[in-house]
């Protein structure tokens, strides 16, 4: 049940906020006052596209919330409770920014705009002024019907299987169409797949052949540079150890005195000896481990032109044959799976067909059934709104091709008076007629609704009189079992509502507001009264209002 909706900065609306109970509330305001602000707010708040206009004038942003009391709509709570979002309370946000961006929360999480749509199915319906003229839709006789039965599980497996139905038989259409160019397409996959799978690359093994191949390739190399090396350090000839040994031994062959002042000369040279040995044992080890494996080095440069071959040939990097494997063999694995037997494809068909005419003959029996009491309850519902000598009817036929939903063709048909055959909704001729056919179907429909928030918006309208007067009895009594909201212009109606709201617009220092406020009794006979004689309250519309509250009070009781 919605109990609180707040409004600022929307179209006209400076800042409001309204709490709402049970029962049936009225919404009446004169025309252009501003009653559609308070259902466009709401409209939003439930996902609704957004308009850059409906931001108030000067303003950067509307902000829009509704609350909601689920306590006992256990198919909301589970909506919440499926996303992790808290399943005590139920707000809904939404924020339209003058450039026409909007952003929408649910309990204080970000959210789209689908999930407060999606939500908001599962909270409030809303009857349009103009729920009539979508009446005349075969395709919304057959939603309201199905809503009806109840039969929802039903229709939704049918769906499914109609689904899987349609799929095969584009899958035996693909293969009868394009047999030939799918087993050519099979079989070089085939080839293919075999050949990358012969190569069998391994992970990282492209790297590793790289780096073994430079390495195995400069090894001679390595091996003279090194060899070379060595023999600088302490070949027998030239060497540079032999002459630094000779320096040493010239040096200490020099008397004591001189030698001193040589001393730090001859500790460096003795030094260097001791470095160019070292330098020509880790020269000499180095070149010990180099190995020259020719053998080895044609069989790196082979698998590696292999490699580079198969990749140039897919026209992909060597990098890529990996991922080019995984895929091929996903294709192939996917056509191969997918069968090509036609027969057997064929077989599938026919069975897929035959569960979908089972289910559908099953959904149809129920519609059968539910079409019956249906047409009963809008019957009775008409006859209360002055139309007892109208005829009713649900029409079943069955469709010319299949579809999702069955093989059931709806339609509501309608004898307006005795004596004419019933004729389909778009053909009755009288507004007021089709505005009472489509708020009684619409009585029936929310009767059995699972939502207990309903809002009504001028679907009183080309009804007037006592007939005004039962339609205000009709949404009173779908407000005794939860929440009905119903803008109206008929005083008929309001009186009979639980509490009244109502909606003026003011002018103030140049600029245009909409108040909306709960009335008290006295108000509510005032707002009667101006319903019934205009802006001009006499002593006689004031009392006219007062006995129309009074009694409608007295018929409540």
């Amino acid at each position: 049940m919605l109990t609180e909706l707040a409004i600022r900065d929307f179209a006209i609306v400076d800042h409001l906020e309204l709490e709402l109970g049970g029962g049936m509330t009225a919404i009446t305001g004169e025309t252009g006052a501003g009653k559609s602000i308070l259902l466009g707010a709401l409209g939003l708040c439930l996902g609704e596209r957004a308009d850059a206009g409906s931001v108030r004038h000067g303003c950067e942003r509307a902000d829009l919330s509704a609350r909601f009391d689920i306590q006992a709509l256990p198919d909301a709570r589970a909506w919440l409770a499926g996303r992790e979002l808290a399943e005590d309370d139920c707000l809904l946000r939404r924020v339209v920014t003058r450039g026409g961006r909007s952003k929408a929360w649910i309990n204080g999480q970000p959210a789209t705009v689908a999930d407060l749509k999606a939500l908001g199915g599962h909270l409030i319906e809303i009857h349009g002024q103009h729920a009539h003229q979508a009446l005349l839709g075969e395709d919304t006789h057959l939603r309201l019907l199905d809503d009806f039965a109840g039969h929802a599980t039903a229709v939704n497996e049918l769906g499914a299987t109609f689904a899987t139905w349609r799929e095969t038989r584009r899958r035996l259409k693909r293969l009868a169409e394009d047999g030939d160019e799918l087993r050519a397409r099979r079989q070089l996959l085939r080839y293919q797949v075999e050949e990358l799978e012969t190569l069998a690359l391994a992970d990282d093994e492209l790297s590793s052949l790289e780096a073994e191949q430079e390495e195995l390739a400069h090894a001679e190399e390595r091996l003279r540079e090194a060899q070379f090396a060595a023999s600088c350090c302490d070949g027998e000839e030239g060497g540079a150890l032999p002459l630094l040994h000779q320096a040493v031994n010239h040096l200490s062959a020099l008397p004591g005195s001189e030698r001193g002042s040589l001393h730090e000369a001859l500790t460096m040279l003795n030094d260097a000896c001791i470095q160019v040995e070292e330098a020509g044992r880790e020269l000499n080890h180095f070149a010990s481990g180099v190995e020259l494996d020719p053998e080895r080095l044609a069989w790196v440069e082979e698998r590696l032109g292999e490699v580079h071959r198969i990749a140039r040939k897919h026209h992909v990097s060597p990098e890529e044959l990996t991922d080019l494997h995984q895929r091929l063999a996903a294709e192939l694995a996917e056509l191969e799976g997918g069968g090509d037997d036609l027969e057997a494809l064929a077989t599938e068909v026919e069975a897929m067909e035959a569960r979908w005419r089972e289910q559908a003959e099953a959904v149809n029996a129920t519609r059968r059934a539910a079409a019956a009491r249906f047409g009963n309850a809008v019957q009775d519902q008409l006859a209360f709104l002055a139309m007892g000598k109208a005829r009713f009817e649900v029409e079943i036929s069955e469709r010319e091709t299949p579809a999702p939903d069955g093989f059931d063709r709806v339609r509501f048909l309608i004898s307006a008076n005795p004596g004419q055959p019933a004729r389909p909704l778009a053909k009755v001729a009288s507004g007021g007629e089709l505005s009472r056919v489509s708020l009684a179907i619409q009585v029936v429909a929310a009767q059995h609704s699972t939502i207990p928030s309903l809002v009504f918006d001028e679907v009183d309208v080309g009804v007037s009189g006592a007939t005004a007067e039962i339609v205000g009895q009709l949404l009173r009594r779908l407000g005794g079992n939860g929440q009905v909201m119903t803008v109206t212009h008929l005083p008929q109606v309001a009186a009979q509502a639980h509490q009244h709201l109502h909606i003026a617009k003011q002018a103030e220092d140049d600029t245009t507001q909409t108040h909306m406020a709960l009335l008290d009794e006295a108000g509510r006979v005032g707002e009667l009264a101006r319903m019934l004689g205009g802006m001009t309250l006499t002593d006689q519309t004031l009392a006219h209002a007062r006995e129309m509250l009074d009694a409608s009070q007295h018929a409540r009781h």
